[in-house]
């Protein structure tokens, strides 16, 4: 009698469970299977395969080696150029959708360009210069359709708060170097970790985490907005909360400006009610995306008929005219500014990686279409790498943007191609024309913006579901809130990683039963009417075993097992004889776990117990030969599923 015996337990016992012959005579019937270790992987071909993924489609790589030269060329290119591919099948009608996106998107980067410059300390010229050359760059190497690329306001904030660490921004010209210095090692950062594969790395920064940080730098970055949006001159440094009202209050009898006041609560109060009207009504999303550039046309007219820049309104007075100047001279690449430059550059890259790629991951799923994310990495890099030597600064995917694009029906990334057209229009012809916008305006589009990052239905949803996910919520929201930006960076890399070794290093365990009328078996707090075997102890290790956690895991399940036993002899079953452990979640396992697992079996011999494996995995198996443990324990004890070991062993025990 043959069977088909997964990786999957669960498929396993049920085909066990219902086959005909199982039924009938379930003891005699079943036929048991032996666990053999697998083949040993090869370590250069893993790798081999691996880079292969960066560049080829995982489809013509199957036969990539029957491929000419020509056709193998061509398939690097498209693994580098996804633009390559889609584009053969590029229509009009694509190019209809992409224009009205590209060019809604573009009426909301301008505005929101020039403010974000000013959030990280930089003439306003560089914020339209970073939603230039980057996107250009993003159009033939990102595979995301639907993300909008350009500066953001939580990247803008850190990277200005983290430079002005280092250098004064007063002093322009070191300033600006630094900042393209910064923005080159964040690309390279990008960049090797999509190469290397190590995407992984950004998920570090939890859900939580990230809910908390994106909200506590919303508030943070509208704070800031105060200092424009009333008009003070002699503003606060410093971001935390204290500092700015204490800079507020302290300055309302003598340094408030009441025009300034009025228009920019005028205007904040416009693109609040357009925002609302193109949440509530998604066809009209135009009302909300077209808002900021209205707000500015607008507000520039005013202020230069009324001259309100003379009665103390601040403006932006000069925008240099022109595309994008080169900045390879103005890159630091050797003295002290170089290892500042990695270090700022390093975590700007992060955080815009992670912002980007959820952005693009969360269109993805909603479109049903795949994301690579170690090709997006290398798009971010490219492109930030290619932004510094052309006068950007950090750019990544912004969300209010690509839900805008996404929404005014972009089809590809052609629309970032005609927001860049656009923009490159606006350098060429249009920047003189900003002289007069107000910086009230540009502190209310700001504010406008950032009040979607504060989530507080996901902050609910936390303490709703996970209690320790809340607390590393509000673990980063009032660390960026009270004190700044890198600190609440800092609190929220910590709360994830102490999160991620609280849950590496204390495993969750089970015991498990038998579900009445199957050979299935779960966890006895979840089925209440599960069963405990009879002599057999069935202990399920919910964790890869590690040097973290071997220890712990040998000592919880021996508490199970001294437990079980006080509770087989207070009323009088038959004595534990097995342990059988259920090794299905156990995805890997170290030297420290096989050392632990050999003091467990020596544990069980004294107490005359023998041990039991069922469902280790094939590099699980391949570590137990390999270090033979399996010989110890005997390779007759190592079992496909829990049913196969619990059918077995009785017929093993000695009288």
């Amino acid at each position: 009698m043959s069977r088909r015996v997964t990786d999957d337990p669960e498929t396993n016992e049920m085909e066990i469970a219902s086959g005909p012959s199982s039924r009938r005579h379930p003891a005699v019937a079943h036929h048991i299977h032996r666990v053999e270790p697998p083949q040993t992987q090869n370590a250069w071909k893993e790798f081999r395969t691996g880079v292969k993924e960066i560049f080829f489609y995982d489809e013509p790589l199957r036969h990539f080696k029957d491929e000419s030269a020509a056709s193998k060329f061509l398939l690097v290119l498209q693994g580098i150029f996804p633009i390559l591919d889609w584009g053969r099948s590029y229509r009009l009608q694509n190019f209809k959708g992409d224009l009205v996106a590209g060019l809604t998107i573009a009426s909301l980067c301008v505005p929101q360009d020039i403010a974000y410059a000013k959030l990280a300390n930089l003439d306003p010229q560089y914020g339209l210069y970073s939603s230039f050359v980057p996107p250009l760059v993003y159009a033939f190497m990102g595979s995301s359709r639907h993300i909008a690329i350009g500066p953001v306001a939580v990247v803008s904030l850190l990277l200005g708060t983290l430079l002005q660490n280092e250098i004064n921004s007063s002093n322009k010209l070191a300033y600006k170097r630094l900042a393209f210095t910064a923005t080159f090692f964040a690309g390279v950062t990008q960049f090797a970790l999509g190469f290397f594969r190590l995407g992984f790395l950004i998920d570090f920064l939890s859900h939580a985490a990230i809910v908390g940080f994106m909200g506590g730098a919303a508030v943070t970055i509208a704070l800031q907005q105060l200092k424009g949006l009333l008009g003070i001159t002699n503003f606060t440094k410093k971001t935390d909360i204290v500092s700015v009202m204490h800079s507020v209050w302290g300055t309302v009898h003598h340094g408030w400006n009441w025009q300034t006041i009025i228009i920019g609560l005028s205007f904040l109060v416009f693109l609040l009610i357009t925002k609302y009207i193109g949440k509530k009504y998604p066809k009209l999303f135009w009302v909300s995306a077209m808002a900021p550039l209205i707000s500015v046309i607008v507000a520039t007219f005013c202020v230069a008929i009324t001259h309100a820049d003379r009665k103390g309104v601040a403006i932006v007075k000069h925008i240099q005219k022109g595309i994008n100047p080169s900045s390879v001279h103005e890159i630091y690449w050797t003295g002290e500014f170089v290892l500042k430059g990695l270090k700022i550059g390093v975590v700007a890259g992060m955080i815009g990686l992670t912002e980007g790629v959820a952005i693009g991951r969360t269109f993805a799923s909603m479109n049903d279409y795949q994301l690579d994310g170690n090709k997006e990495m290398v798009a971010f890099g490219s492109m930030n790498i290619i932004g510094s030597l052309t006068s950007c600064y950090v750019t990544t995917g912004s969300f209010s943007r690509s839900a805008v694009n996404y929404m005014a029906g972009c089809s590809t990334t052609v629309s970032n191609i005609v927001m860049s057209l656009v923009v490159l229009l606006t350098l060429e012809l249009i920047t003189p024309l900003f002289k007069y916008t107000p910086n009230a305006v540009l502190a209310s589009i700001i504010i406008a913006a950032v009040i979607g990052l504060i989530d507080i239905k996901a902050a609910l949803l936390l303490w709703k579901i996970d209690k320790l996910d809340f607390i590393a919520c509000m673990g980063a929201f009032f660390g960026v809130v009270f004190k700044s930006v890198e600190i609440g960076l800092l609190i929220a890399v910590a709360i994830s990683f102490a999160k991620i070794l609280l849950q590496v290093t204390r495993p969750r365990t089970a015991k498990l039963g038998k579900l009445p009328g199957t050979n299935v078996y779960r966890n006895i707090v979840q089925y209440s009417d599960a069963k405990p075997v009879p002599g057999t102890l069935i202990v399920r290790v919910d964790s890869a075993i590690y040097f973290s956690n071997s220890n712990y895991i040998k000592e919880r399940i021996l508490r199970w097992l001294s437990y079980e036993e006080e509770e087989v002899n207070r009323i009088n079953l038959p004595r534990i004889q097995y342990l059988v452990i259920e090794m299905s979640p156990v995805t890997d396992i170290d030297t420290s776990g096989i050392h632990s697992f050999e003091e467990l079996h020596r544990s069980l011999q004294h107490r005359n117990i023998r041990l039991a494996l069922a469902n280790p995995a094939p590099i699980v198996t391949e570590k137990l030969y390999s270090s033979e443990f399996a010989t110890l324990i005997g390779e007759k004890m190592i079992f496909p599923s829990v049913a196969d070991a619990v059918l077995t062993l009785p017929r093993n025990q000695e009288p």
